[in-house]
Parts: structure tokens; C-alpha cells; sequence
């Protein structure tokens, strides 16, 4: 069964570019414990607070690795040579096919979760929009906290609402893929990252669960606005994974049994693959890289030995502290496939 479902924007809105979708080489990703500066890096990601670099094109994420030796950099790599800069709120690294572009944010500053979030969103939006690549493949979000509050007062619902609203109505139904992922680091802040093309990718959804977007009101009065995939515009197939937990439908699965919600989680990601049409299996593409949040550490050497088992030794993986959007999942996996 196929569930893929093209980006589109309206053609006012669109730079005079290339349309065709396989136009586009493949972003390599790696992990490493050193921070490249050459030309053709588009970005350069460090885990964690040790992970500290003199680098044009660094930033952090404010989660700690817990594997054991775990590299601290995730290294992007494009074709050609990436220009970098800043825009007031944005920085950003371009090589013309592809962009990654940056917001981080202090919540006080900004009066909360929604409105940093709308201001990191709708900066984004904007800068994207008036590059030479203007169509958002994946999303990353990372703020402090996401499970306090009770209800609609919950600040990763509240960071729901602010997010819909920088996007703004364009994006209803035509979502990049993303993750949404509690930081540890206490100082309140919204950081949110986003590769963007030159050329749409093709948005996938995973036929085990519902669309994010089409959450019932139970979830919070915005519902979550992503996509469960994203198909690169690529020569060969690359697929960018959104986070990825025990969610089947709309309802979450196995409470508090990590076991349970491993086994879940691989037979979501499964399913994605299968709905994107991938010809191979996770583990088996020759890209495979994956990052996996684990909300409590005691977990993580039952997570590393059966994901080792399933995929095998030599799958690039990270393991880090991170609290996931709901209270009751311990474990969310996302990365990118290629296959």
C-alpha cells in the first residue's frame, strides 16, 4: 500500500527553480568524534555539553549522549561548497541544493513556549522562503520540559499551538517530518533546525498510525504537524524518518514496559519503510544512520542489545537523554534510511 503524498505549495509562492523532484544528489550523514571544516560540510551537530567546536557551521543539542563511547558530532555533508551566515534569529549553511537553517530561542524573552515557538517558526518560514531552497524536508525541535503542565496547558501542546501558527495555514496537510523531544538542560529555551531543498520531497504517513495532523481533540486543542516521512528529491532513495514511538493509531501502546515499546516502535518504522517503498530493511541501507531518545537511562543497554540485534553491529547509532511528547513513551527513534 502506498501512502505517499507529494509537497506542494502554491506556484505564487514558489522561486523560479527546478521542479522535478530526482534532480537532487544525497545528503550524507555520519557520526563522528571530530567536527570536519571542510567546504562541503553543511553542518556540524555536537551532543551534549562537551561537545564544543570552533565552527562556522556548529550547533548544539542540548542532550546527553548515554551510550558508551558514543561520537559527539553528527557530521552533514553536501556536494558542493556551503556558504553559512545569519539572518537576524536564523543562522544558516547553504551549498544551493540544500540548506539547514537554525533558530534557538529564550523562552522569557518571548513571553513562553508558544510564542518563542511561533517567533522560531515564523522566522524559519520566512528565511526559507526567500532562499534558493524553499521546500522544508525535516524539522527538528528540542525544548525543555515537554511533559510538565496538566492538559492543554502541557507545554509540548502548548508548543503544538505555537508551531501551527508560525507555520501558518499553508502547511495544513502538507507537512516535512520532525521531531519533538524534551531537553534536559533546564534554561528553557526553543531550538529549532530544518534542512530545506531546492526541489519538494515527497511526504509519506505510515498506514499502523494516524496522520499526526489528524489527531483527535484529545491530544490538545492543535494537533501535532508533521509528517511520518519524508522522501528526499534525490538520485537514489533517501528517506527521513520523524520521530517514531509505540504509537499505533492515535493511541499510545504498552506503558511502562520498554520491551513492549521497542518491538512497537520497530514495527512502525517497518511499516514506514514499506509505505515509502523502500527496497531494503532498516539496517541494511548503506546510509543508515539513527538517533534514539531514551526518557530513563537504565533502559539503555536493553534498548542498544536488542536494536543491535535486530539491525546488527555496524548501524551508526546514538543514544540520548531526551524526554519524549508523551509521558507514558520511554523510548522514539528517528533518523534517515537510505534504500
Amino acid at each position: 500500500m502506498y501512502h505517499a503524498v507529494r509537497m506542494s505549495q502554491p506556484s505564487s509562492e514558489i522561486p523560479d527553480v527546478e521542479r522535478d523532484v530526482d534532480t537532487l544528489p544525497a545528503l550524507a550523514v555520519s557520526y563522528s568524534d571530530r567536527a570536519s571544516a571542510d567546504a562541503d560540510v553543511l553542518a556540524v551537530i555536537g551532543f551534549g555539553r562537551t561537545a564544543s567546536v570552533d565552527h562556522p557551521r556548529f550547533f548544539r543539542v542540548h542532550l546527553e549522549p548515554l551510550n558508551e563511547n558514543a561520537p559527539r558530532f553528527e557530521v552533514w555533508r553536501a556536494s558542493g561548497e556551503v556558504r553559512h551566515g545569519r539572518d537576524r534569529d536564523v543562522q544558516w549553511m547553504s551549498d544551493g541544493d540544500y540548506s539547514m537553517a537554525v533558530v534557538e530561542l529564550d523562552e522569557a524573552a518571548h513571553g513562553g513556549v508558544i510564542e518563542a515557538t511561533r517567533h522560531a517558526y515564523a522566522s524559519l518560514v520566512a528565511w526559507v522562503r526567500a532562499s534558493a531552497t524553499p521546500h522544508f524536508l525535516r524539522i527538528w525541535n528540542y525544548f525543555d520540559a515537554i511533559n510538565d503542565g496538566k492538559g492543554d496547558e502541557e507545554r509540548y501542546r502548548r508548543f503544538c499551538s505555537g508551531r501551527a501558527a508560525g507555520l501558518g495555514p499553508t502547511f495544513a496537510g502538507n507537512y516535512p517530518a520532525a521531531s519533538a523531544i524534551g531537553s534536559r538542560n533546564e534554561k528553557k529555551r526553543v531550538q529549532v533546525y530544518a534542512i530545506a531543498a531546492r526541489v519538494p520531497g515527497t511526504a509519506v504517513e505510515n498506514p499502523r498510525q494516524w496522520s499526526a495532523w489528524r489527531y483527535p481533540r484529545k491530544y490538545g486543542p492543535t494537533a501535532p504537524g508533521f509528517a511520518r516521512g519524508m522522501r528526499a528529491p534525490t538520485h537514489s532513495p533517501q528517506l527521513y524518518i520523524s520521530g517514531t514511538a509505540a504509537v499505533v493509531g492515535h493511541a499510545s501502546h504498552h506503558a511502562d514496559d520498554i520491551d513492549a515499546q521497542l518491538d512497537e516502535t520497530m514495527k512502525n518504522l517497518e511499516s514506514l519503510l514499506q509505505s515509502a517503498q523502500s527496497k531494503t530493511a532498516l539496517g541494511h541501507g548503506a546510509g543508515d544512520i539513527l538517533k534514539v531518545y531514551v526518557r530513563h537511562p537504565e533502559h539503555v543497554a536493553l534498548i542498544e542489545s536488542k536494536l543491535r540485534g535486530r539491525l546488527g553491529a555496524t548501524v551508526p547509532m546514538v543514544l540520548l537523554h531526551g524526554d519524549i511528547c508523551r509521558a507514558e513513551l520511554l523510548l522514539e527513534i528517528d533518523g534517515v534510511h537510505t534504500g
